[in-house]
């Protein structure tokens, strides 16, 4: 099965809220070496003007991804799994991401490129609070490579 090109523009809107809570933000800091106490200790957090335990700037790949996951299990995409090659990963954050904070993000799809037997897909995941505010954007590039690679 071959990728849809009518994915380019479609908007895969936001599912369930994921919590952020101190235990992963711990865990996410410990796995990437992301040492600054304002990730284990709320005081510490505090003492920059946080409200809670602050998450490493790339743990917003966790919420990004679970919208990423939508689009392939998509049974429209044509995407098969095993094929997926994650190309690049850009951030741009418009506040930090503290434990308390209530996530949702909206999946774009913003280029699907055919690419001989395969295609690069764009995504981009607009991350907010519940409440709407911004939090996060995060853009992908994904290969998907062709049966024959």
């Amino acid at each position: 099965m071959s990728i849809n090109p009518a994915l380019q523009g479609r908007v895969y809107p936001p599912e369930a809220p994921y919590l952020v809570g101190r235990e992963k933000i711990s865990e996410f800091a410990a796995a990437v070496k992301a040492t600054h106490r304002a990730h284990f200790d709320p005081a510490a957090a505090a003492e920059l003007g946080h409200a809670d335990v602050v998450a490493p700037p790339t743990f917003a790949i966790i919420v990004a991804q679970k919208a990423d996951a939508r689009l392939i299990l998509d049974p429209e995409s044509g995407i098969d799994f095993s094929r997926v090659v994650h190309a690049d990963q850009r951030f741009t954050h418009h506040r930090p991401i503290v434990a308390g904070d209530e996530l949702l993000a909206e999946l774009h799809v913003d280029t699907v490129r055919a690419m001989g037997g395969g295609a690069m897909l764009t995504t981009r995941a607009e991350i907010t609070l519940i409440t709407g505010e911004r939090v996060a954007t995060t853009v992908s590039s994904l290969l998907v490579r062709g049966e024959d690679q």
